[in-house]
């Protein structure tokens, strides 16, 4: 009686298996990735959000402070500068994809040559973001510097660009936007091989060319490109931290630090873990009402055009 009641239950099971697989395969494959979400991502965002109500110097106990590290956050005027770096980065970090489709589109042609050329452009995106800000560095450099051998060829004065606080936070974002721009051709040089062949020929029937056949045939095709790239770019401007580091600490003067950088100063330099965490959710609110804004804009489009 007990090896039958056992076999029956087996039974039970191996039915239940095979009547719920297509509901319960997919959950088993997802669950590693989705446990390493939760761990690796959601639970630093929740404990980071948590300290930022705390005063700690990352080694004693935490002393709660409620909201006076975002109090004093409002208060503090390298917090505005940072910010409005950052919002200077966001602006010109937009240029990215356009710049960025444009190459592509000038690369998406069957010539001779042309992989050695795409090869040239994909090159930023390969190398360390280290490189590049040591290669600008030396480019703005006024005593041996490249542009300011350009500018003494047309008469100029060499233009110390990371010393100014004028021109310090656009040289930092012009070096960003180096790799930035190549990463952006990449995702729409693929768009472009998956572009729907007798759309195109359907268009090119009714005598679409030129703008016409870009703004109404490629472009909504390329929306999951663009997507990524806008979203990528953001986040890459809201979190600029190397090039900061690398080219200036965020000098002179602390004109050219950002959001990221600031974090880093606070919580590595000066022992406030607590205030760090506070800059840092406040990068993450922004950079999350950004996107979700973006995303909102882009689902209207769809549904319209559906």
């Amino acid at each position: 009686m007990n090896a039958q009641a056992s076999l029956a239950e087996l039974r039970g099971r191996s039915s239940y298996w095979y009547r719920n697989q297509t509901k319960i395969a997919p959950i088993l494959f997802l669950a590693p990735a989705f446990i390493m979400f939760l761990v690796f991502v959601v639970n630093p965002i929740i404990q980071s959000i948590w300290i930022s109500f705390h005063e700690w110097d990352g080694l004693g106990d935490k002393v709660w402070v409620g909201l006076a590290n975002y109090a004093e956050l409002f208060d503090d005027e390298l917090f505005y500068v940072s910010l409005w770096n950052n919002v200077i980065w966001l602006v010109l970090f937009m240029l990215s994809p356009v710049i960025g489709l444009a190459i592509a589109l000038y690369l998406n042609q069957k010539v001779w040559g042309i992989r050695l050329v795409k090869s040239l452009f994909f090159f930023p995106f390969v190398i360390s973001q280290v490189v590049v800000g040591l290669v600008f560095a030396w480019f703005y450099d006024p005593s041996f510097g490249l542009l300011g051998e350009v500018l003494g060829a047309f008469g100029g004065e060499p233009v110390p660009v990371l010393s100014d606080e004028r021109f310090v936070t656009y040289g930092i974002v012009a070096a960003g936007l180096w790799p930035q721009t190549a990463y952006c051709m990449i995702l729409y040089l693929t768009g472009l091989n998956n572009l729907d062949g007798e759309v195109i020929e359907a268009a090119r029937i009714d005598n679409a060319k030129g703008w016409s056949m870009l703004y109404h045939i490629i472009l909504p095709q390329l929306r999951p490109a663009t997507f990524i790239a806008v979203v990528v770019t953001v986040i890459g401007a809201l979190r600029s931290f190397d090039l900061v580091a690398i080219m200036t600490a965020g000098g002179p003067f602390g004109s050219s630090t950002v959001l990221a950088y600031y974090m880093y100063e606070q919580s590595l330099f000066n022992y406030r873990m607590g205030y760090g965490a506070a800059v840092a959710t406040v990068l993450f609110l922004i950079m999350d009402i950004y996107i979700a804004f973006f995303l909102y804009r882009m689902l209207k489009q769809e549904r319209r055009s559906g």
